[in-house]
């Protein structure tokens, strides 16, 4: 199996992401490439590959990319259009290879599922079944399965036995589509839980197109067990084992530490898999947190390098080495760090690291306005303001007459957007740097009479200047992409496209050929 790293990075916007992109290509947005690319992709001399639309977005990452420290950074010809008209497969959606994978298992392994309406008489009539969500908690507490209780992800492997009431109890897992609830039924059936297990069938949505109700604001949570399951951990072990999931330790890490890192010749990720409240008292110093469920639902987000080395740390190893033996089946490298937690430990999350401020070719420092100064320019009608950053958090509030653009638009449109007779630009965002990297990728005409608002919008709020909310003046296409299993308010004709979709990626994967999946034999 190859080892070859390579980072094939979307920047278009999430939206234009889940229209169609290769499999293994990664969404990370040009608005959002400095907050969010030294921590994915975390050595600075692994290749990386950007795509477009063929508009030219790509070509200012490059650019970027190569003021940050990136030695090996290429576009790929012609976009998206591009790698279509030479016959190759476009995915649609988030989280492509992982969706993938988990009906590639459903389909090798006869993944058992339960009908909705099935459940609903079981629930009804006082059956023997217990329901888990195993979404993250903040999605169970938006909308749930009625009587479902939270155990995200491969947490439900430790806390069975508290779900559970006795083994002939039924657990029914949900999710809100299938990938989730395939891979955690699966692990338990992997792992040798006595009870008998079943996803439920296309989750809420599938919930939802059969007519039933779900439920909100619910908080209940599957406990962690008392006392942890000898036979569970070893069974997980195993798994891991036949998967080829490595085994290291502290020691073998500091002798391989000249082999990865930032100027390494190898790209390694180390994610803590347990649950956020373990991860923040105490993790193991450089790890970040990634609950094992999400890692595995969104391998590409977490670790968009192919090819790179995936380290997991746990503190009896039953997550993370069913976390890896899945990883290890999606054909990567991967390693359970056996002592990871008797070593030196940090608490609270793990920041992102900061970079500093790339500016527009010619062009030095960052000039500002305070709030004051931005208010009168905004009156006076002798500037236009225009806020980049999150199109929600622009509808959630924004200056009174600013406008919203994605940076990448005004870069390489910004005559057409903003018109050839505005004098001056204000760049505003929620997060100051976010202005001053948006004014670093302007034309250098439009740079030299570009300012940013000092202290972001909450100096803006700070100063008690008003905002408005609302829709505004929307310059750029939708930044975000809004999933069909997101909220309550998705038509049936939406939901059932994106289940049809799911249903419909083995057979993608046939004709795509690309990936290297394989699944274990129970």
């Amino acid at each position: 199996m190859s080892r070859q790293e390579l980072a094939l990075l979307d920047v278009r916007s999430e939206h234009e992401h889940a229209q169609g992109h290769p499999l293994f290509a990664a969404s990370l947005p040009f608005d959002r490439l400095e907050l969010e690319v030294l921590d994915r992709v975390p050595n600075l001399g692994a290749p990386i590959v950007l795509l477009d639309g063929g508009e030219g977005t790509a070509a200012l990452a490059e650019r970027q990319l190569g003021d940050l420290g990136y030695r090996r950074v290429s576009v790929l010809d012609g976009g998206v259009a591009a790698w279509s008209h030479a016959g190759y497969e476009l995915f649609g959606d988030v989280n492509a290879p992982s969706k993938a994978f988990g009906e590639l298992v459903a389909s090798r392994l006869r993944v058992p599922f339960i009908a909705p309406d099935r459940l609903q008489r079981l629930v009804t009539d006082g059956g023997d079944v217990a329901v888990v969500d195993v979404r993250r908690y903040e999605e169970y507490a938006t909308m749930n399965i009625p009587t479902g209780r939270s155990a995200p992800g491969v947490e439900v492997v430790l806390r069975a036995p508290e779900a559970a009431s006795q083994e002939a109890t039924l657990l029914v897992l949900n999710c809100a589509g299938r990938t989730r609830s395939i891979i955690a039924t699966q692990s338990l059936r992997n792992v040798g839980i006595a009870n008998p297990v079943a996803a439920l069938e296309n989750g809420t949505i599938g919930w939802k197109l059969a007519g039933l109700e779900l439920g909100t604001g619910a908080s209940a949570r599957v406990p962690s067990p008392r006392d942890r399951s000898a036979d569970v951990a070893a069974a997980a072990r195993r798994l891991a084992d036949r998967a080829g999931v490595r085994r290291t330790s502290l020691a073998l890490l500091q002798d391989g530490a000249t082999k990865s890192g930032p100027n390494g010749n190898r790209t390694r990720y180390y994610f803590d898999v347990r649950d956020q409240d373990e991860y923040l008292a105490g993790h193991a110093a450089g790890s970040r947190w990634a609950p094992g469920g999400q890692l595995v639902q969104e391998t590409d987000f977490y670790a968009p390098v192919r090819g790179a080395e995936i380290l997991l740390a746990d503190d009896d190893g039953t997550r993370a080495n069913v976390t890896g033996s899945w990883l290890a089946q999606m054909g990567w490298d991967v390693a359970v760090v056996d002592d990871a937690l008797q070593g030196p430990l940090e608490t609270g999350l793990r920041r992102a690291r900061p970079p500093r401020v790339p500016t527009a070719p010619g062009v030095t420092g960052v000039p500002g306005v305070p709030p004051d100064i931005c208010a009168g320019l905004l009156t006076d009608g002798v500037a236009r303001v225009v806020e980049v950053g999150a199109l929600a958090g622009y509808r959630a509030g924004h200056l009174p007459g600013s406008a919203w653009a994605l940076r990448g638009d005004l870069a390489l449109r910004g005559d057409a957007l903003l018109g050839e007779a505005v004098g001056n630009l204000v760049l505003v965002s929620e997060s100051p740097a976010a202005a001053e990297w948006a004014r670093g990728t302007l034309p250098e005409g439009w740079a030299a009479r570009t300012v940013v608002l000092e202290g972001g919008k909450a100096a803006w709020r700070k100063a008690g200047r008003p905002f408005e909310v609302g829709a505004g003046e929307q310059l750029s296409g939708p930044d975000a992409y809004r999933r069909p299993y997101e909220g309550t308010s998705v038509d049936a004709s939406t939901m059932q496209a994106y289940i049809d979709w799911e249903l419909g990626l083995v057979a993608q994967l046939d004709r795509d050929g690309a990936h290297n999946f394989w699944v274990v034999e129970p």
